[in-house]
């Protein structure tokens, strides 16, 4: 069985100077993104983190459901980035993720063009980034990270065979406060060395495995086939169509064509 979360046990895992230091923790919670909306419209400092040892009605992109069991990490972070850095956002999370399991579990990880983690070719993350503008400005934005960690994916047939987890894959649980706190140290110091001018989406694209390879990218009522030729610093795929014409594409579903 799955030791009880200590939000105690996460601060003191925290070397960061503002990300996570306001916690608002739940045993249980109908989506992390919900609240942590609620805190930042009412005026949460930046960094406020809300983290749910499970959740109830969890959703990826596209108001998709994401089966959120106990024993993972539900987490929504409060960001008050200038508009130019928006679009960084869900760079820095998937990175702050691969390198947290990688540093804490000693799992090898990988990326999937938009927004998931994988781990053996499963995926054991997923981001969702969400914002409110004002004007020009930035209100605030939503980052939202889920992570399968001590739960056992047979359990749910209906992602088995795509997904997996950090116990899955080692035979054994891990401490959640410590890859949680992992998670929430890299990605301030990614958040801050992004709006630097690091070059971190180069770090980003070197993990990204469908580069090179013919793939489908379905976004709206639209499916595009071609080459993954590269990714922009905003995170977009460049797309090399059969024709050698090119698109690029914000965010959408991709798949490997046989």
């Amino acid at each position: 069985m799955t030791a009880r979360f200590s939000a105690r046990a996460l601060r003191e895992g925290l070397t960061t100077s503002f990300v996570g230091r306001r916690l608002e923790y739940r045993a249980a919670l109908g989506s992390t993104q919900d609240l942590a909306r609620e805190l930042a419209q009412a005026g949460a400092a930046e960094g406020t983190v809300v983290l749910a040892g499970r959740q109830t009605a969890g959703r990826g992109r596209l108001e998709r459901s994401w089966v959120s069991p106990g024993g993972g990490i539900y987490l929504t972070a409060v960001l008050r980035p200038p508009a130019e850095h928006l679009k960084a956002l869900v760079i820095i999370a998937g990175l702050a993720v691969a390198r947290g399991i990688e540093r804490v579990a000693g799992l090898e990880t990988s990326l999937k063009w938009p927004n998931d983690v994988l781990v053996a070719g499963r995926k054991i993350a997923g981001i969702l980034s969400e914002s409110e503008l004002v004007g020009e400005g930035v209100s605030y934005a939503l980052v939202g990270i889920g992570v399968n960690v001590n739960a056992d994916m047979v359990a749910y047939p209906e992602t088995a065979p795509l997904a997996t987890s950090v116990m899955t894959e080692l035979g054994r649980e891990v401490s959640r406060e410590a890859l949680a706190a992992g998670i929430l140290n890299e990605f301030e110091a990614l958040y801050l060395a992004a709006q630097a001018g690091e070059p971190i989406h180069e770090e980003w694209r070197a993990r990204l495995g469908m580069l090179g390879k013919q793939v489908q990218v379905r976004f709206g009522e639209q499916l595009e086939e071609g080459l993954a030729e590269d990714v922009d610093s905003d995170g977009s795929l460049i797309l090399r169509r059969a024709d050698g014409s090119h698109v690029t594409i914000a965010a959408g579903d991709v798949t490997l064509r046989s």
